[in-house]
């Protein structure tokens, strides 16, 4: 499956996965084909435990497949090793949350610094960078506020500037306006759109809103590990 024509950014072949909960066996994603090009913007639909998250953390390099390939910018995620996944992961995933997952004692500033504090950027360089992902996200007046001081939407913000701070590859989204109010939703949902058309970012969003899914170029839904248009 697809959205447009092209050599996919993101391709899926056969893949399943499974939990083991003791002796019992749970399957999650049953023989999911996906093919998703550069620059374009997926939403993701299905009833809760459909498998969303677990499709989302496989294209992320978070989980490993049971069975089947996951491949992501030309690499091959599931023949990886643990140290250079998290590597890959680092240099080449943007990850933006339901929750915010900002950390309450460290500035806006600071906390979209933090994945940079992993490369070899030089202070100036982090910093450089750090003011042009929180100008991007509309946070240039916010930078030395910490989460306490933010409202939901600019905590969000926050972290979408630090998901795109190291310029990854791929943004993923995993309910990224479940826990917002309708307007700073919208909002969030224009900024993505931004993203997607301005910087061409390729994004991969889960969401259950269908209004949020209508940002996105195409949808897919996931239903008992079953992907369909």
């Amino acid at each position: 499956m697809s959205g447009s024509d092209g050599e996919p950014l993101i391709r899926l072949r056969g893949v399943h996965k499974k939990y083991f909960r003791d002796r019992i066996e749970i399957p999650v994603l049953a023989g999911i084909d996906l093919d998703v090009k550069p620059g374009e913007f997926l939403a993701l639909m299905g009833p809760s435990g459909s498998g969303k998250s677990t499709l989302l953390n496989l294209i992320a390099g978070i989980d490993r497949p049971t069975a089947g390939e996951v491949i992501v910018g030309g690499e091959s995620l599931g023949g990886l090793k643990p140290s250079r996944l998290a590597a890959w992961r680092a240099r080449h995933v943007g990850f933006i949350f339901q929750l915010y997952n900002l950390i309450p004692v460290l500035t806006a500033f600071q906390n979209v610094e933090l994945p940079l504090l992993l490369t070899r950027l030089s202070r100036k360089e982090r910093g450089k960078r750090v003011r042009l992902a929180l100008d991007l996200t509309g946070l240039a007046d916010r930078e030395k506020h910490y989460p306490r001081a933010l409202s939901g939407g600019e905590e969000q913000r926050v972290a979408i500037a630090r998901a795109i701070v190291g310029d990854p590859t791929v943004l993923v989204a995993d309910e990224p306006t479940g826990d917002l109010d309708a307007r700073n939703a919208d909002e969030i949902l224009t900024l993505l759109q931004r993203l997607n058309r301005e910087m061409g970012k390729t994004i991969v969003m889960v969401t259950h809103d269908p209004h949020a899914a209508q940002r996105a170029h195409w949808t897919l839904h996931l239903d008992k590990g079953v992907l369909s248009s």
